[in-house]
């Protein structure tokens, strides 16, 4: 039965919300668990993974085991928010392993950065030789996450599975 939401139906919606909760089952196990067979499986698999809804398949690492444990949220303000201006900050942004997460915002400032280092002395650093040193930054403003409450990565497609 297809719905709606850009021709996905319940199999496919079904399909994206198992492997985003194991990326590494086999295709037997994913079939079973959604009701098709291997081969209709594989072929749903084959094209979501065609038309990019999946984009690949990864290891999530704990940062807390990893000894990164300290997550902080940055504003960053712009001197010049032109497109030219907005490519060059994000090439530089994008080179800079603390940085887990870049996202251009609408609102009273222009970026939101995660930023993920071991302590406020590593964080310190950062700020001081990459963040701060950015193509156009203008000002930041530094705000600490005491817990992660929510924080899985994992989108799950609309619509009931």
């Amino acid at each position: 039965m297809q719905d709606d939401y850009e021709g996905f139906d319940r199999f496919d919606r079904a399909i994206l919300t198992t492997l985003a909760g194991d990326g590494r089952i086999s295709i037997t196990e994913l079939a079973r668990r959604i009701g098709l067979s291997k081969s209709p499986t594989q072929a749903r698999l084959r094209r979501l993974e065609e038309l990019g809804v999946i984009r690949g398949y990864r290891a999530i690492l704990d940062p807390i085991r990893l000894g990164l444990d300290h997550v902080a949220f940055v504003e960053v303000r712009m001197l010049d928010t032109r497109e030219a201006s907005l490519a060059e900050f994000n090439k530089a942004v994008a080179a800079i392993p603390e940085i887990e997460q870049v996202h251009l915002i609408a609102g009273n400032f222009d970026y939101l950065l995660k930023v993920r280092t071991t302590d406020m002395r590593d964080y310190r650093r950062v700020l001081a030789e990459r963040i701060s040193t950015l193509p156009h930054v203008s000002t930041t403003s530094t705000y600490v996450a005491m817990q992660a409450v929510k924080e899985d990565g994992i989108a799950q497609p609309p619509g009931e599975i």
